[in-house]
């Protein structure tokens, strides 16, 4: 199964604004595509958010929600950390503050926000609308100019720091 998939910072505090937190998330969905079947269509790093085209590619849909809990674990904590060691003091204290019960920090907000797709159509218009996003925002003028995206892959079939899967129909 294929997924449109959204994780947003706690409070939308501007984490990705640097190369550290960004390589911290390319780094970890190159870990998952290597070790744990991840396939990954076309992604897109916001300041406030990520979002991702994923599969397993084996198609284990199981394998697939453990693999994402994994990453959105693993980056939590390391950003929280880099939070901590290189923000600004009231990004770590926003971060305390979203805490709950049963951990020190919360980096994600609790949804993942995932969409099913289910066709080429929807397919095509989740991919078009999180590369055109930076450019939506005024980030860029083009949306292959955004350094964290898979926009250029596609665009021009230059490294995006993420190995990209695409999904053909």
């Amino acid at each position: 199964m294929l997924y449109y998939c959204t994780f947003s910072v706690v409070d939308w505090l501007p984490v990705f604004v640097g190369e550290q937190p960004c390589q911290i998330i390319a780094e970890s969905l190159t870990f998952c595509h290597q070790h744990k079947q991840l396939g990954v269509d076309s992604f897109v790093i916001m300041p406030t958010h990520l979002h991702l085209i994923v599969f397993d590619r084996e198609w284990d849909s199981n394998r697939l929600q453990q693999t994402l809990t994994d990453f959105r674990k693993f980056t939590g904590r390391q950003l929280a950390r880099f939070c901590r060691e290189a923000m600004p003091a009231v990004f770590g204290a926003a971060l305390a503050a979203a805490t709950g019960d049963d951990r020190e920090h919360r980096l994600w907000q609790p949804t993942r926000h995932p969409e099913y797709i289910e066709s080429e159509k929807f397919h095509d218009q989740k991919r078009n609308y999180l590369h055109d996003n930076p450019r939506r925002k005024g980030l860029v003028l083009h949306p292959s100019h955004w350094r964290w995206s898979s926009a250029r892959w596609y665009e021009t079939d230059e490294d995006c720091g993420v190995p990209i899967t695409p999904v053909i129909w």
